[in-house]
């Protein structure tokens, strides 16, 4: 593609592309380069037609923290300093719309897509994985839907895409606690299709699994994607904008700064409901 990028490598080879998150935060976290560069990387491998499937992977030893919170944080200052008026809470529901579109990027590449997760997979990282087609893991890969602990609700795809991926009790225990589940508990849930034994055997059945795909005829792999999407459409996206509306409303909160403050002090949060 010849572009390069700050919050991915995109590298391709035999009609499969393979899209690397490298950061620039730590663990591959998502700053503003990932959520403004995500929908030109997608829509640019949409468009070439020498790509037929696209594996996407993390670098170094995690697939992604999710938000990057530190670059991220002017957008969440602003509405929490902006008190009842209305101004900070519109703008803040135009950047959810605009973030959500950069995973609805990768929802909706008409290319077949392939995520290769080693590990931790944290927030935004099951918000992206979540918009994928199919999910590899290697054993050490860890998930945490952890936007609850931030007294944040997920609005960015996860709340969305994940109850046609897991059945109900499973989704709402993971958005509900928190909690960080390991490799082999996201295989029996569904979350991923399989889990390898390292970081490399994982990868490597991702590009497998798209060369395989690759090898089909290349309008009949987008007609499949095309009609099983179909059945999801309206219902992610009437998810999507009834979240972000909802976050724009209550999101601001003293719990969401005691969320983000205890992050930072590393200390553990005390939450009051105001």
């Amino acid at each position: 593609m010849g572009d390069t990028y700050e919050s991915v490598t995109v590298d391709i080879d035999n009609h499969v592309a393979r899209v690397t998150l490298i950061g620039p935060g730590k663990g591959n976290a998502m700053g503003p380069a990932f959520w403004a560069e995500m929908p030109e990387v997608f829509a640019r491998l949409d468009a070439d037609r020498d790509v037929r499937a696209i594996v996407l992977t993390g670098s170094g030893k995690n697939f992604s923290y999710g938000l990057d919170l530190p670059a991220m944080g002017g957008s969440l200052s602003d509405v929490l300093s902006g008190g009842a008026s209305a101004r900070p809470r519109a703008d803040f529901h135009a950047t959810v719309l605009r973030m959500q579109g950069a995973i609805n990027a990768v929802a909706d590449c008409r290319t077949p897509t392939i995520a290769s997760v080693h590990g931790w997979c944290i927030g935004g990282g099951v918000d992206l994985i979540s918009a994928v087609d199919i999910r590899y893991a290697s054993a050490d890969a860890k998930f945490s839907v952890r936007e609850v602990k931030l007294a944040m609700v997920a609005d960015v795809g996860s709340l969305a895409r994940l109850p046609l991926i897991l059945s109900d009790g499973h989704l709402r225990e993971l958005a509900l606690t928190g909690k960080d589940i390991d490799a082999a508990r996201a295989e029996k849930i569904g979350l991923v299709n399989i889990v390898f034994d390292d970081a490399d055997a994982s990868l490597a059945a991702a590009h497998d699994t798209a060369a395989e795909i690759a090898a089909n005829p290349p309008l009949t792999v987008a007609g499949i994607k095309d009609v099983l999407d179909q059945q999801r459409v309206a219902q992610v996206s009437a998810s999507l904008r009834y979240v972000a509306a909802w976050n724009a409303a209550f999101l601001p909160s003293k719990d969401l700064t005691e969320g983000i403050s205890a992050t930072f002090e590393k200390r553990p949060p005390n939450f009051t409901g105001e």
